[in-house]
């Protein structure tokens, strides 16, 4: 089925010659849903803009949908070729130089999983995110760029490939990182670091995610985790915000080979998990306590 592009229909709307072409790919669509896979749910999809529709909200409202099903449009068409193989996401602060050690680091951790089959995702900007995109080379590399009023242009080593896509809002940014992840790194950064080691933690102390593999990566003999990982344990586990083995769900190192080593040791046992009812199943790829076998 051929739909009018959005450009097209926007820049002729409201004339009937743009209305008409709409009208058609529309009763096309409902008059399919009974045999497409995934009819129940385009369904669902539609009745929702329906009920919205005849809705008192307001003109931002509409627009705060349209560019989020447009964010949401682009990342799906990007990953999709990709949904099989596993993802490393790194982050890490823009401002970093090249000449930095935690650049150079962050740049030989992404060769290093490139090179063991994981591509790689950056938030697509400069610093670390940039070290990242490098160390992997474009052809194992995703760019998950936000639109800002003053930063940030792609870094040079991803900007043009396919797999660079450029979200108006965060929200569905972090989205994408999240849900196409199967690890993640983090070195130093600002806020957005801090926030994205937060949200990471939260995900999976509480089961909305899946269990991956979570590292923080200091420059040899920094102590930017380490102090994190101190506040961590003062501050949140010693009054018992959260639970004792909680600071378990993450790795703190300054070893290159430690960071690589962790990831590829979870995947060398851990396949997939997901919840059947109340219980949580979780397939593996060998025994933990015995020979490699089938997933099961």
């Amino acid at each position: 089925m051929k739909y009018l592009s959005q450009e097209n229909f926007m820049n002729s709307f409201p004339s009937p010659d743009a209305i008409h072409p709409l009208q058609a790919d529309l009763a096309r669509l409902v008059h399919q849903l009974p045999e497409l896979r995934h009819g129940k749910l385009i369904y669902q999809v539609l009745a929702t803009v329906v009920r919205m529709a005849d809705e008192e909200i307001d003109r931002l409202d509409w627009k705060i949908l349209k560019s989020t099903l447009q964010d949401l449009e682009k990342a799906f068409q990007a990953f999709y070729p990709f949904r099989h193989t596993r993802k490393i996401t790194i982050f890490g602060s823009s401002r970093i130089q090249p000449d930095a050690p935690e650049y150079r680091l962050a740049a030989d951790f992404a060769r290093c999983v490139a090179q063991q089959g994981f591509l790689v995702m950056t938030g697509a900007g400069g610093g670390i995110m940039e070290a990242g995109n490098k160390g992997a080379g474009p052809g194992n590399s995703f760019g998950l760029n936000i639109q800002l009023p003053f930063e940030q242009g792609a870094n040079p080593f991803i900007e043009g490939d396919t797999k660079l896509i450029n979200f108006k809002y965060f929200f569905t940014r972090k989205l994408f990182f999240l849900r196409e992840t199967d690890a993640i790194a983090l070195f130093p950064g600002g806020y957005g670091t801090q926030d994205e080691a937060f949200e990471c933690l939260t995900l999976t102390q509480t089961g909305k995610s899946p269990p991956i593999p979570l590292v923080l990566i200091d420059r040899p003999g920094g102590d930017y985790w380490r102090d994190w990982d101190a506040y961590i344990r003062k501050h949140l586990i010693k009054p018992g915000l959260i639970s004792p083995e909680d600071n378990k769900l993450y790795t703190v190192t300054d070893n290159l080979d430690v960071a690589c080593q962790v990831i590829t040791d979870f995947y060398r046992v851990y396949h997939s998990s997901r919840y059947v009812g109340d219980q949580l199943v979780i397939r593996l790829t060998k025994r933990i306590d015995g020979p490699s076998r089938g997933a099961t």
